[in-house]
């Protein structure tokens, strides 16, 4: 629950991009932030990736809560930090990513993205005291997503969803490691783990999708698909390497079997829905894994003699299995190698443009907008 009662303390006006329910746009605003607490970062934000997430839980908060401030994939320069605070110092280049709590027995066996406390830290819409960091004319606004919320000028963060990278970095091209591209590449790397005789099969060639193709191309994987109705993406996948199929045109179960000598050994779903989440199950080959990393489905109907008989395993997965301190930098280093052209992949838009990059998104026209202050 939020308070509606904020503690005393310092603030300070910025802008912020605000949600007034699931059939408006976005509006900007100004707004009061406070200065981090003990244990706080106060980040000023440089980019913010734009992700089907925010967007997914814009479309099902209802406008009674009042406005929110979403945005989950940050980056920028930090401003001041509080008290017991020692992993960062003003000045830091950082990234941010999900909160998690260290010490549940999720968290306790190296697997953060599953923290038992995540709807607390994450999507509660503030801190776990029930204050928020963000309020407008001194009335609290619904923030602190996955601990940021940084579609605004400047956020309040803590050390465990924060990670220092160099400088050189270019932030506007790696803020999505904070989420959407570390989904993708910590699926196949963190939990498909393919080999280089393998296949990996993307359903769904966004942002997930292709960083998904792109750490499997890295890995040395020596069949990659893409199942993806946009031309423009299929184009661009196979400049990766990747056969491509258009599942508007053809049977995509039979046509991924085709590319894959008989079924695909690793595949992905980024889109939730689950007609499609059925054929990655069908063009399986016996013992194959699909990675269900879209959010959407609330029901699937499935084959059960198919999976039992041959063997094949669903399994879900979010924030790509990922340990934020170790693999987001893993990432970076793919990248500034040239190993991982997530900047292909991006599409800049100043952050007042936010409602145009949406619609952007929405088309397909492009695969990865980033909000750019």
């Amino acid at each position: 629950m939020i308070r509606a009662e904020q503690n005393s303390m310092s603030s300070m006006q910025m802008t912020a991009a605000l949600s007034h329910g699931p059939h408006s746009p976005f509006t900007l605003d100004t707004v009061e932030i406070d200065e981090p607490r003990a244990d706080e970062i106060l980040v000023r934000i440089v980019a913010t990736g734009l992700c089907h997430t925010d967007l997914f839980t814009k479309s099902v908060l209802p406008e009674r809560l009042g406005p929110c401030v979403f945005g989950h994939e940050g980056a920028g320069v930090v401003e001041a930090v509080g008290s017991s605070i020692d992993k960062v110092v003003p000045g830091d280049h950082v990234l941010l990513s999900y909160r998690s709590c260290g010490a549940c027995r999720q968290c306790l066996s190296g697997h953060r993205a599953y923290c038992e406390s995540s709807h607390a830290l994450n999507s509660s819409g503030a801190r776990t005291d029930g204050s928020t960091p963000i309020r407008r004319d001194g009335t609290p606004l619904r923030s602190a997503f996955f601990g940021q919320s940084s579609f605004a000028e400047y956020v309040i963060t803590s050390a465990d969803n924060t990670v220092v990278v160099d400088p050189a970095v270019d932030l506007t091209v790696a803020a999505p490691l904070g989420c959407g591209f570390q989904t993708g590449a910590g699926a196949v790397l963190n939990l498909l783990r393919p080999e280089p005789d393998s296949t990996v099969v993307v359903f769904g060639a966004g942002s997930v999708g292709f960083a998904a193709l792109l750490a499997a191309r890295a890995a040395g994987v020596s069949t990659l698909v893409a199942v993806d109705p946009v031309a423009q993406r299929r184009s661009l996948a196979e400049e990766f390497g990747a056969v491509t199929v258009d599942p508007t045109t053809e049977d995509a179960v039979e046509a991924v079997r085709a590319a894959t000598d008989g079924g695909s050994t690793h595949s992905l779903d980024t889109t939730g829905i689950g007609a499609v989440i059925y054929q990655g199950i069908a063009s399986l080959r016996a013992r194959g894994t699909l990675a269900v990393v879209g959010l959407g489905a609330s029901a699937l109907e499935v084959n059960m003699a198919d999976i039992m008989l041959n063997g094949k395993t669903i399994r879900g997965c979010i924030e790509g299995e990922s340990e934020i301190t170790t693999f987001i930098p893993e990432l970076v280093e793919l990248f500034t190698e040239g190993r991982f052209p997530i900047d292909r992949l991006v599409t800049r838009y100043a952050f007042s443009d936010i409602n145009k990059a949406v619609e952007d998104q929405a088309s397909g026209r492009v695969i990865k907008p980033v909000l750019v202050w």
